[in-house]
């Protein structure tokens, strides 16, 4: 396109209209440590703001800004939602929101996951989401069961064999 359609002013503020981030329909259950995430993106996301908002002619700055909005926005909704769920409460001989749970597949191998919430799930540090199809395969199941993980390589078989909150 060439240059002789394009207003200086929609180059300035190109990529500031940001889609928002989708907030989940699920309930927003937190642990503690997950919380206490929400609440350190919330503080460093208003930090960033103040920094931000001295250089407003900048268009870089106006680019970040608008990303910093729209994240404090989705944070501060995920904050007013949140549903703190005290793993110590569980009851610890079943699997519930909060548990960290080791099994063993059929090949032998053995995995520990914790069960969080959405905004905490990070599967680097084996920390699943409430409603992702490991954590449902394993909801309400106690030591000694077996249970059927539904993954899109096949089924796979979990033997558990405990659990720690």
């Amino acid at each position: 396109m060439s240059r002789g359609f394009v207003k200086e002013d929609d180059l300035e503020l190109a990529g500031t209209d940001l889609p928002e981030r989708p907030i989940s329909a699920h309930v927003n259950y937190v642990t503690p440590a997950g919380l206490q995430q929400l609440q350190q993106a919330v503080k460093a996301l208003e930090a960033d703001r103040l920094h931000f908002s001295a250089r407003k002619e900048d268009p870089n700055a106006q680019q970040k800004l608008a990303e910093i909005d729209r994240d404090l926005r989705y944070f501060v909704a995920r904050l007013e939602t949140a549903q703190l769920v005290d793993p110590v409460q569980q009851p610890q001989h079943t699997v519930l929101f909060g548990a960290t749970v080791t099994v063993e597949d059929e090949l032998g191998a053995q995995q520990a996951y914790q069960i969080v919430g959405e905004d905490e799930a990070d599967i680097a540090q084996h920390k699943v989401s409430y409603v992702s199809p490991v954590a449902k395969a394993l909801l309400g199941r106690k030591v000694g069961d077996t249970t059927v993980w539904q993954r899109p390589a096949g089924p796979l078989s979990l033997d558990i064999l405990d659990i720690k909150y």
